[in-house]
């Protein structure tokens, strides 16, 4: 919301990272934006004790592709949460609705199959500048956003796992 700067957080409100394993799935499209949104979501996890060695990255071709890219992760690694970061901008036609219904539904059917939570990290904006002010601009980076959600839904999965 452009009301809600999205790198503003109680601090002491994320558990600890330390033991925690993240994948971070990178769309290769706008990569302007989602580097910068990687940026703030590996440094937020590191922040909260996450090890280097622990953060695995990799690409996809675009936003549609983190569908399979997170699927892959959850299924080849055995991390406590996988963030997907991507950035669909607006155009003339209706492109933009497909991809963004597509990945917000085969992120969410994964969330359902899978017992490891995958944060959705995706920009669905109108133009460049609103991405822009969400990866690390006016509004924060929606980044550090998915690495906070990321460690609370890796703690809360731990925690339910343990009962």
């Amino acid at each position: 919301m452009a009301t809600t700067n999205l790198s503003n957080y109680d601090i002491n409100s994320v558990p600890s990272a330390k033991e925690m394993h993240f994948g971070i799935v990178v769309s290769e499209w706008n990569n302007e934006i989602t580097e910068a949104l990687y940026n703030g979501a590996y440094q937020t996890l590191i922040m909260h004790g996450a090890k280097p060695e622990n953060i695995i990255k990799d690409y996809v071709p675009g936003t549609f592709e983190l569908t399979y890219g997170a699927k892959s992760f959850v299924e080849n690694y055995n991390f406590d949460a996988v963030i997907v970061l991507g950035c669909v901008i607006q155009g003339e036609t209706r492109h933009f609705d497909f991809i963004c219904e597509g990945v917000a539904i085969g992120i969410t059917d994964i969330n359902r199959k899978y017992d490891t939570p995958v944060i959705f990290g995706v920009l669905t904006t109108n133009n460049q500048q609103q991405a822009q002010d969400r990866a690390g601009g006016k509004h924060g980076n929606k980044g550090d956003e998915a690495g906070v959600t990321a460690i609370k839904m890796a703690a809360f999965r731990n925690r339910q796992i343990t009962k």
